[in-house]
């Protein structure tokens, strides 16, 4: 239940059509997994804050570099050389302290995915390696639980929302990481918050039914021309993890 306090901390979601006080509660008993916290997962995990999940879970290793500050935007410029999953942490705690907020200093692996994913109702896949984002997919698939895997190279982002078990996934679009593909990539930080703003919303609208969720769809934004389109995908018949 809504106690007072928090019918005024967010009275203006609250009036959104179709959202209001139960939607409210939906995201108060949600746990949220983000992984990692960096260009694309800090202005989500922060979003998610703002709107009120109940308990966010972050997964990042390492320490933060100077390369990272001009988009992580959880980070602060005297915590370079320190953990940056504990930084994003108190941020997050600093800006919203009625949210659990769970931090790992550890990226998505094989020993560790299992676990995360149970203790999620969502998972965010923001990690720049394919190797990651596919063993999010896979267990999200399996365990049956909500994903939304942002992505983002050069001036272009995409996102994908995927109810596991019901609709297409990431293996059935990619089923083995690129050849070649290396974690640092061209990117201007405003496109990371986009897509991360994007994700957010898709992965609200999954756990409270707002509005129509972009399943089966792959939204795709070019931000030199501002084209958006939403490309429709299928569920691929061989997909390994979707057979499984």
């Amino acid at each position: 239940m809504l106690s007072d306090k928090d019918k005024a901390y967010y009275a203006w979601q609250l009036n959104v059509p179709g959202f209001g006080v139960e939607g409210q509660e939906k995201l108060r008993n949600a746990t949220a997994l983000v992984s990692r916290v960096g260009g694309l997962g800090g202005p989500l995990a922060f979003s998610l804050a703002a709107a009120g999940f109940g308990k966010i879970i972050l997964a990042h290793s390492g320490e933060l570099r100077e390369d990272d500050l001009n988009r992580q935007i959880l980070m602060k410029h005297d915590g370079l050389g320190s953990s940056r999953h504990e930084q994003a942490a108190e941020t997050l705690r600093r800006f919203n302290p009625d949210v659990d907020v769970e931090s790992v200093g550890e990226n998505i692996s094989e020993e560790n995915v299992v676990g995360l994913v149970e203790q999620a109702d969502v998972v965010f896949s923001c990690a720049p390696l394919f190797e990651e984002r596919l063993l999010m997919n896979r267990e999200a698939v399996r365990q049956k639980k909500f994903l939304v895997d942002g992505a983002m190279f050069n001036m272009e982002g995409q996102v994908l929302a995927v109810k596991g078990g019901e609709t297409a996934c990431l293996a059935c679009l990619v089923d083995e990481p690129p050849e070649h593909w290396q974690r640092r990539f061209p990117v201007i930080g405003a496109l990371s918050a986009m897509m991360a703003q994007i994700a957010a919303l898709e992965g609200i609208k999954m756990l409270t039914g707002l509005g129509e969720s972009q399943v089966d769809k792959l939204i795709h934004v070019d931000a030199l021309t501002m084209n958006m389109r939403k490309i429709k995908v299928r569920r691929n018949p061989h997909c390994k993890h979707c057979k499984v």
